[in-house]
């Protein structure tokens, strides 16, 4: 082998390895797929600014429905939805550094704290874009479906809560915390 084509290899070589050290990078830091590979640190980073609602309404979140609890079980809180998010025309899938939902804890003084995401689609247009029998997951756990008829009067749609700023002793993907109230101004409705 010629000094030429060795040096044709060596430089070959590092580009590979140069390459290989990056690739890691690329998938895991810059580019998140929608679905599941971001963890629960990734996406605590991504919604501590809406700790500060008046951040959230800034970024398209509102109010939707009433705070929500159930009696004798807990409270999901006041929930705020970016309804561009739930579109699905604009993304059917789940994005778990872009939850559709932030869920509030009403507090005494009126203010309201920051203690869950909530993952959000529509079944039908899931289905169209993913398959009649495809279930969505986030952070490797699939989404509730909740058929048509329920108290949001909304179309049949799948949901997942994560109590990512309250600790929840029924576990961090339960709907209900018994740690949140509605301050006695929910919705108990079942």
């Amino acid at each position: 082998m010629n000094t030429q084509t060795r040096s044709h290899h060596l430089r070959g070589a590092v580009l590979l390895a140069t390459t290989l050290l990056f690739i890691p990078l690329i998938s895991v830091v810059a580019f998140p797929v929608k679905g599941g590979q971001a963890s629960l640190d990734d996406v605590r980073n991504a919604t501590a600014k809406y700790h500060d609602i008046n951040v959230a309404i800034a970024d398209g979140y509102g109010p939707f429905y009433v705070c929500t609890d159930k009696e004798g079980v807990g409270a999901m809180g006041q929930h705020y939805v970016n309804g561009a998010l739930v579109d699905p025309v604009n993304s059917p899938g789940i994005d778990p550094l872009k939850p559709e939902a932030l869920v509030y804890e009403p507090r005494p003084d009126g203010s309201l704290k920051l203690v869950a995401a909530e993952y959000v689609t529509f079944q039908d247009a899931y289905h169209q874009a993913f398959g009649a029998n495809a279930t969505p997951t986030v952070l490797g756990t699939n989404l509730i479906a909740v058929g048509a008829g329920n108290r949001y009067g909304l179309p049949p749609f799948f949901e997942r809560h994560v109590w990512l700023w309250s600790p929840n002793p029924l576990g961090i993907f339960d709907d209900w915390n018994s740690r949140v109230s509605c301050r006695g101004n929910g919705d108990p409705a079942v």
